[in-house]
């Protein structure tokens, strides 16, 4: 009788314990892609990466990787700061909405502009998660949040803000991409968007984003299924899917 071959295991980058996010959440999957990507490229003896502050603010625990920690918003900063210093290394930043797109905006946008040789990995779930659910940057009209509990409203909140659209109008910024995590097939050209962005960092093209929509089944009280579902047909029309520059 055959023996039978082992095909899927967990990755060398990711660390055997249990996370700390609800159930549903995205960012599991997208740690996991990570995890494997990294693997893949051969790059864990160089790879650094700064955790945000939000859900994901302890994802050093998750990752078998060195990893730094940065202020809120600040993480381009440091990512900035460590990749001039240590142009060997492979450095990306893990943030979610409003970690880069409210209180880092600043950064973001200034070290694209810069085209900082390192890579972004955004997280949008339309919320903030780890502070109650409170209305983001990318919450969407008429969404209710526990700041907006008659809905985000243009005239009062402002529209959405489509920070990959933005930062594709810099010259320095070389590649980003929207993916989602909602279904299986969505998942894996999610990985496929997150490689190339760190490929295009170790042929030092300059900056690289791959903007996430995770589902947050807490905070948008739904259940994760039907999160999921919300992303295919409702979040994924404001937030278009594909290769934006």
């Amino acid at each position: 009788m055959k023996e039978a071959q082992k095909i899927f295991s967990r990755p060398r980058s990711l660390r055997n314990i249990s996370t700390h996010y609800c159930g549903g959440c995205g960012h599991g999957i997208a740690h996991r892609l990570v995890a494997e990507i990294v693997d893949e490229l051969g790059i864990r003896e160089r790879v650094i990466a700064v955790a945000p502050v939000g859900c994901a603010v302890i994802a050093y625990d998750y990752w078998d990787f060195d990893c730094s920690e940065a202020a809120h918003g600040r993480a381009l900063a440091v990512a900035t700061g460590i990749k001039r210093v240590r142009p060997q290394n492979i450095v990306f930043t893990y943030q979610g909405d409003g970690d880069l797109a409210a209180i880092g905006t600043s950064e973001t946008i200034h070290a694209a502009n810069r085209g900082e040789n390192v890579t972004v990995i955004f997280i949008n779930n339309a919320i903030y998660g780890m502070t109650g659910g409170q209305m983001a940057p990318t919450t969407l009209l008429g969404q209710r949040t526990a700041t907006t509990p008659a809905g985000r409203q243009i005239g009062v909140h402002g529209a959405p803000l489509k920070i990959s659209e933005m930062l594709a109008l810099l010259p320095a910024v070389k590649y980003i991409e929207r993916v989602s995590l909602h279904s299986p097939q969505e998942v894996l050209k999610a990985k496929s968007a997150i490689k190339r962005a760190f490929q295009s960092q170790i042929d030092n093209l300059g900056f690289s984003m791959v903007e996430v929509l995770s589902a947050c089944p807490t905070y948008w009280d739904m259940p994760p299924k039907k999160a999921l579902d919300w992303i295919r047909d409702v979040m994924s029309k404001e937030f278009p899917l594909g290769r934006i520059k």
